[in-house]
């Protein structure tokens, strides 16, 4: 069940480390979202988020390996994921990127919620 956990975890980090790409400014969030050009202070925006994406991959991947930190990485996981999707399942229509990363989003959600339940399991055992 350890190896469920880590595995999962593992998952959702690469998922919320592949958006850090759009670090790199306006054409790496145009390639990621499908934007138009971003520029100025839309673009500061999105390359924070971009950053934020990244400190939560970063945090998800310590915590596969760091047990102690399993359930908030599983809870900071969950609150990441959660809050896009009825961000955007509340705010359609969207575009075929976004809807790439709905698909991506739901993915990860499956997987939080299979680690969160090996995690629970071990816990009881």
């Amino acid at each position: 069940m350890r190896i469920v956990v880590t595995g999962s975890l593992l998952v959702v980090a690469l998922i919320h480390l592949l958006p850090s790409y759009g670090l790199l400014g306006g054409r790496a969030l145009t390639a990621l979202y499908g934007t138009p050009s971003l520029d100025g202070d839309l673009s500061i925006l999105m390359r924070h988020r971009a950053a934020m994406f990244g400190t939560i991959g970063l945090f998800l991947c310590t915590a596969a390996f760091q047990p102690a930190l399993q359930p908030a990485a599983l809870l900071v996981g969950a609150a990441s994921v959660v809050s896009f999707l009825v961000l955007a399942l509340t705010s359609a229509p969207y575009n075929d990127h976004i809807a790439k990363v709905v698909i991506v989003d739901a993915v990860a959600l499956v997987a939080l919620v299979v680690g969160g339940a090996a995690h629970l399991f071990l816990r009881a055992s």
